[in-house]
């Protein structure tokens, strides 16, 4: 298909109409890996949650936990990844499951994504800010308030979605590019010199410790809310190269990959403190003395400050990796006019960068109300709205990955009986969506001791039942479509890249 210069990119419904396109052939292979990875936060992933999962979860099997998680999420990864070979589709959830248990759930499912992707974003504004205001006191002994840096956050998130997916892709490279290294430096350091004090020691990635320790649910919570996001892969199939060989190479790149480094990272922090030294120092008044000991320790003091920085930078990447999921899912159910005044607005994509600019203003739009929000309410940007927003958007994104893994049952056995395959399309999407509920369960049991000095919000408490609502509300609005609106409803999770529709 050819595209003008200057003119919007157009795509197929399948019906015959037409509606905006992303730019395509915007990134590869790394660009997608990097975009996903950028969701995860590795420096964010490793200094706030690993003290707290050896504090309060599994004990020094936290690595382990790592180590599990990896093994669930893959065995998920290969049921999405054999339905990205057939489906590329902005709406990545919404699209899979609107073709495997029909447009009614896939509505629910994309409403449900979408929303968990729109929470995710102030969340991360919340830590950034936080990090950002107390570094700069600590080294410059500079006091600028938080929602200064909350302002520049959504500001540069807005611009980079405005410009397209290549110009966050070279920010997201470069930011993820440093906090990898100064994380690898630690581990790699402590490794060099023979272990921490007490040598090298293999209990912190037995798998049995994973399941030991004051709370193992708490604990294996945290390690898969450490890959939330890895699946945004499949929403920049339109805008790659190659997005049937791209898209499943990128996922399990990126779910290898991380769990690996994680794995290796963690373990190497705790090895580096002594198993005792780290039990001690997470649940000290200040928990990333576990990740700042070790650095000052075996790679220098210059590098602790640096550390500090990237904490910045590395929850910057990833609120920009959220804004730019958000966007997108936003655009994908406004460009088939679910609302059909959405179609000619956040269904639109910018004329010379074939972005969806219009969602990406609209999600700054939201995640400014609900920053304000919670700062007229008094939160605090970490306990209060980072932890708060974090918990409810992976209960919704959670729930949407269990039936996905469902969905690729159901669809290979509708659509590919010839591509069905006992362990790709059947075993592991079965274990996978069992998994994922499992650990839906884990996050409703410990909801309150995630939260911490959060534990009694009302926030918290309506989480189950904001998340409940929000799926009620697409199933019953896909419902409404069928009866009074049967031509929009066909339309429902069915907009696919022209030249590689479902096949």
């Amino acid at each position: 298909m050819a595209v003008d210069e200057g003119v919007a990119p157009t795509t197929g419904t399948g019906d015959g109409e037409t509606v905006h396109r992303l730019k395509p052939n915007a990134v590869g292979l790394l660009g997608v890996v990097f975009m996903a990875v950028a969701t995860a936060a590795p420096i964010t992933a490793m200094t706030g949650n690993v003290p707290f999962m050896v504090a309060s979860g599994n004990g020094v099997g936290a690595p382990a936990s790592y180590l599990v998680a990896m093994v669930v999420l893959a065995i998920f990864s290969v049921g999405f990844t054999s339905m990205a070979k057939h489906i590329t589709s902005t709406g990545a959830f919404y699209g899979f499951i609107s073709y495997g248990l029909g447009r009614t759930v896939g509505l629910a499912s994309g409403l449900l994504a979408t929303f968990a992707y729109v929470v995710f974003e102030p969340a991360l504004i919340g830590i950034f800010s936080t990090f950002a205001t107390t570094t700069l006191t600590d080294q410059t002994g500079l006091h600028v308030p938080w929602w200064a840096f909350a302002v520049l956050m959504l500001a540069i998130n807005a611009t980079g979605t405005w410009f397209g997916v290549s110009v966050a892709e070279k920010l997201l490279v470069a930011l993820l590019a440093t906090e990898v290294t100064v994380l690898a430096a630690m581990a790699v350091s402590v490794a060099l010199h023979g272990g921490g004090p007490h040598g090298f020691t293999f209990a912190p990635v037995d798998p049995v410790n994973a399941f030991k320790g004051t709370s193992a649910g708490l604990g294996l919570f945290f390690a898969f809310w450490s890959w939330v996001g890895f699946e945004s892969t499949a929403m920049y199939g339109e805008e790659s190269r190659d997005p049937k060989k791209i898209i499943p190479k990128a996922t399990m790149i990126s779910v290898l990959g991380v769990g690996v480094f994680y794995v290796l990272v963690s373990w190497m922090a705790i090895t580096g403190n002594g198993e005792a030294e780290a039990v001690r120092a997470a649940s000290s008044a200040n928990p990333l003395a576990m990740f700042f000991g070790p650095t000052e320790r075996y790679v220098g003091p210059w590098a602790v400050d640096v550390m500090q920085w990237l904490m910045i930078t590395g929850s910057l990447a990833c609120g920009m990796a959220f804004h730019n999921c958000a966007a997108r899912y936003l655009y994908a159910l406004g460009r088939e006019g679910v609302l059909p005044s959405l179609r000619d607005s956040i269904g639109r994509t910018h004329a010379r960068h074939g972005s969806p600019h219009i969602a990406g203003l609209v999600q700054t739009a939201v995640s400014a109300v609900l920053i304000g929000a919670f700062w007229a309410a008094g939160k605090d940007p970490y306990t209060g709205t980072y932890v708060l927003l974090a918990i409810l958007g992976t209960m919704a994104i959670l729930v949407v990955q269990a039936v996905c893994s469902f969905a690729v049952l159901v669809y290979f056995r509708s659509h590919h009986p010839e591509s069905r395959h006992w362990f790709r399309t059947f075993t592991a999407p079965l274990l996978g969506g069992v998994a994922m509920l499992a650990v839906v369960v884990l996050l409703v049991s410990h909801m309150g001791v995630a939260a911490g000095p959060e534990s009694g919000s009302l926030v918290l408490r309506a989480t189950p039942w904001l998340v409940a609502l929000v799926a009620a509300a697409g199933l019953g609005y896909a419902q409404y479509l069928k009866r009074r609106a049967p031509e929009r409803y066909a339309l429902l999770g069915r907009t696919v890249l022209e030249e590689t529709k479902e096949r």
